[in-house]
């Protein structure tokens, strides 16, 4: 075996216990078991962790009967796709217990699927053959298999060559393997930025042909790639597969639309390289390993605005006013649908929206009102608004870029000052509904609402008050208004 397959071993050799027991169960069942796909590609990368797919000639039903006495858990959401669910945690000799030892298991019928111009979902047709279903997959780095409990590894479409130069191919045609699944051209592009390979030119050729075919495909499961693509290491390689290659312009026609655009600096880079700059900027001030999916979408679709707002000034320069609000109107119906959810499509177009407020700062004019409102406005999105906005400097000029940075800290230095004094996070008036009801001897009604956005406004102008202060005010108010 070569040094690859070796540490393949080694690796499956951590979860034999696991996988060589349930392919026993099978074996005495009557049926083959195989560990496959993604499982067996990790494993030969080094990076296999606790999530395990297999493959077997036994039907859903058979799978549910040999895995229910066994595992710790099973799920059938999958069935109708004939894909069973379990949770098994790992033996006491393994290190076994709960939480990051357990192992989540995935195991499916042989199986084929393929599309038809009318429906949007895929036809699944179960197999009887290992090699059959390792041709039906979607690249041949997935495509290959270890056959347990024996330990067999397989590879008929030279999968492991692949591996070993970073590439995606197809098992066959990649015209045949898109027609069966438009989404693998998605997937393609997922592979890239998740393990930065290289796509095949055959393979690229097809995404380019094929690209109109994307639309078969439900907005849930172009969703469910993007966040896989965006959450990768190299976000910005898939990306531009899936613009160069025509599929962000059915799927996420905004950003390819940036390419048209220079922008407001007047360099020679359009505002998609900026944006992806800044995607890749935001991904390094992600903390403690956490990947941020809500900051990510921000970074890349902030500037969709622009081409919109686009207008060449008398003096020459072309400026983007307000490309903030419309680019948040667009990242909401964007999102909205490809069918993300709904705290996700509020939160990542509040972060569009705000994403240029931080320009008006200057060198620290800004008022502690200003602050305030800065504050309020961000609400719980005010750590990824921090990097968003220090992830938007892309200049060249370094004296600006530190002046940028500079004035950001200095900003950030006034919030924390403030979040001391005021308790920023929870801005509210001095004074609730029941004390303003009772200061103005009035009952509940709409004039309550009103005095509260005046307090409320008061408290972001002038800081706290006291009681008296705050309903001398309150009554100064409500004389004005008769």
């Amino acid at each position: 075996m070569s040094r690859v397959q070796r540490q393949a071993v080694g690796e499956l050799l951590r979860v034999s216990p696991i996988a060589d027991d349930l392919a026993r169960r099978f074996e005495h069942a009557g049926f083959s078991l195989a560990l496959v796909g993604g499982s067996v590609r990790d494993a030969l990368l080094g990076r296999l962790g606790n999530d395990l797919d297999f493959t077997t000639d036994a039907r859903p039903e058979d799978i549910l009967r040999i895995v229910r006495p066994w595992a710790d858990a099973v799920w059938d959401v999958g069935i109708a796709f004939g894909t069973i669910g379990c949770l098994k945690a790992a033996p006491a000799e393994a290190g076994g217990g709960t939480g990051a030892k357990d192992y989540q298991l995935e195991i499916t019928t042989y199986r084929s699927e393929a599309y038809d111009r009318s429906s949007r979902k895929p036809e699944v047709r179960y197999g009887d053959s290992l090699d059959d279903d390792l041709r039906r997959r979607d690249f041949t780095v997935n495509a290959m298999a270890v056959a347990l409990p024996r330990r067999e590894f397989i590879d008929p479409h030279q999968g492991l060559d692949d591996l070993r130069r970073r590439v995606l191919r197809t098992p066959g045609t990649p015209e045949e393997s898109f027609s069966d699944d438009p989404l693998r051209m998605m997937r393609a592009a997922r592979f890239a930025a998740q393990l930065d390979f290289s796509v095949a030119e055959p393979v690229r050729k097809a995404m380019v042909d094929m690209a109109d075919r994307i639309e078969i495909v439900s907005a849930e499961r172009v969703r469910d790639e993007l966040n896989k693509l965006l959450l990768g290491d190299h976000p910005r390689k898939g990306i531009a597969l899936l613009v160069d290659t025509g599929l962000a312009e059915r799927m996420l026609p905004e950003v390819p639309a940036l390419r048209l655009e220079r922008d407001e600096h007047h360099r020679h880079k359009d505002v998609y390289e900026h944006s992806l700059t800044v995607l890749e900027q935001a991904i390094d001030l992600e903390e403690g390993g956490e990947r941020d999916l809500i900051l990510r979408l921000a970074a890349l679709l902030h500037d969709i605005g622009k081409p919109r707002t686009r207008r060449f000034e008398d003096d020459g320069r072309v400026s983007f006013h307000h490309h903030e609000v419309v680019g948040a109107k667009m990242t909401k119906q964007r999102l909205s649908k490809l069918k993300y959810p709904n705290e996700i499509i509020k939160d990542v177009s509040r972060l569009v929206e705000l994403h240029l407020r931080f320009h008006g700062y200057g060198t620290g004019e800004w008022t502690d009102s200003a602050v305030r409102r800065y504050v309020r406005d961000a609400g719980p999105l005010l750590g990824r608004l921090h990097k968003l906005t220090r992830s938007d400097c892309t200049t060249r000029n370094k004296r600006k870029a530190q002046a940028l940075s500079r004035a950001y800290d200095s900003l950030e230095e006034r919030i924390e000052r403030l979040k001391e004094q005021e308790e920023l996070e929870a801005i509210r008036p001095d004074l609730n509904g029941n004390e303003i009801m009772e200061i103005l001897g009035i009952g509940p009604g709409p004039e309550i609402g009103k005095a509260y956005r005046y307090l409320l406004e008061l408290r972001l102008e002038q800081g706290p008050q006291d009681r008296d202060t705050a309903a001398a005010a309150l009554k100064e108010w409500w004389s004005r208004q008769g």
